[in-house]
């Protein structure tokens, strides 16, 4: 099987998420980075290439430069991944698509809501496939809670309660990745909101399968002179009636990348936490609480697609990754990926970004999530 070709912009020299991209999208040999446009800076753009290691014709100084070139060779790429900061997901995306390429994005899907309502309509419009790496609905146990409370385990869902603390923005905001965080001009209106609060907002979904109809946001920019948000805190109301709270922090001093999600039904509760991914804990209303490990026999057909290595031996975050550019290479073959995010999930995301940031900033209590065009 051939593998398919991907172009990257973004993910140049002091990146972090690019090499990310690059390993997962790799992992399961469907998948070879093949050209690059990976820093607006030409000469940066070729030694990250060199890093790479791409055939040095194929490091492009700009994206349009590499779509032109790209388009003109037989073994042109089949797709472009977006890992830029925020502000650049729109264009990257845009013109990836007027050239007749899908699209897998970094999240969040773009800076604003009005440019995902943009984002959107291209998409629809183009009928290419566009994805989005909301990474941990990758991860085998997470789909396995899916499946389950799909399935009824829980029963009626009543309570969700999703965190996820960081620390790494308590001080200043130093180096290549804080930097672009914490500006408004890249990062788009959200701040830590957009960054991983956006994660907890589509975990909560994904796992419960349950829509957030209210909210109620309380963001703060805690550390002095910081103009995003670094804290939030959004109760949320379900489209069943579930109750639901939100916190996403990156000023939580001691914290790593702590996210963690409960869900409470009428029959039982279920755990489960980023930092220890391959143990679902299920409570029982009886009293019996069992822990599911990933590799277990008893898995059902999602988390068993998803997993690589037998029982006790773990799988993690680039694993995780891996299954969203395996389910992209799928779909791009013509063959199902239901669970895989695309651009409806962006678009709502981007709604709940905008939604919590303007009514904690008129402190208007609880306020209705709504979907422009749903």
């Amino acid at each position: 099987m051939t593998k398919l070709r991907m172009g990257m912009v973004g993910g140049g020299p002091g990146a972090f998420i690019g090499p990310v991209h690059r390993i997962a999208a790799e992992l399961d040999g469907e998948i070879a980075l093949a050209a690059g446009a990976f820093s607006s800076n030409a000469a940066r753009s070729r030694d990250a290439g060199e890093r790479y290691r791409i055939d040095p014709a194929r490091a492009y100084a700009d994206l349009d430069a590499m779509l032109a070139a790209e388009a003109a060779r037989d073994d042109g790429i089949a797709f472009l991944s977006i890992v830029t900061p925020n502000h650049l997901h729109l264009p990257a995306a845009k013109a990836a698509l007027a050239a007749g390429l899908p699209v897998m994005s970094d999240k969040p899907a773009t800076a604003t809501l009005d440019e995902a309502l943009e984002l959107r309509r291209l998409v629809r419009a183009s009928g290419q496939p566009y994805a989005l790496t909301y990474t941990y609905s990758g991860y085998p146990l997470v789909r396995e809670a899916r499946a389950r409370i799909a399935a009824g385990a829980l029963g009626k869902i009543r309570k969700v309660v999703v965190e996820y603390p960081q620390g790494w923005l308590a001080g200043e905001a130093s180096g290549k990745q804080a930097e672009w965080r914490v500006d408004p001009a890249r990062s788009g209106l959200g701040g830590c909101i957009g960054d991983i609060g956006v994660h907890a907002f589509h975990l909560a979904e994904f796992v419960t399968g349950l829509s957030v109809t209210e909210l109620f946001a309380d963001l703060a920019a805690v550390v002095p002179g910081r103009a995003l948000d670094d804290d939030c805190t959004v109760l949320l109301r379900f489209d069943n009636g579930a109750r639901g709270v939100l916190m996403a922090s990156q000023i939580a001093v001691g914290e790593r990348n702590g996210l963690h999600i409960r869900v409470y039904g009428e029959n039982g509760g279920l755990d489960w936490r980023q930092e220890t991914p391959n143990a679902l804990t299920l409570h029982h209303s009886d009293g019996r609480t069992e822990i599911i490990q990933a590799g277990d026999a008893a898995l059902g057909p999602d988390a068993r697609a998803a997993t690589r290595t037998p029982g006790g031996h773990p799988e993690g975050y680039l694993e995780a990754f891996a299954n969203l550019y395996t389910d992209f290479a799928r779909l791009l073959r013509g063959e199902p990926a239901p669970l895989l995010p695309g651009i409806d999930e962006g678009v709502r995301s981007m709604a709940f970004i905008a939604t919590a940031v303007e009514a904690s900033a008129r402190q208007a209590g609880w306020v209705p999530l709504l979907i422009p065009g749903e």
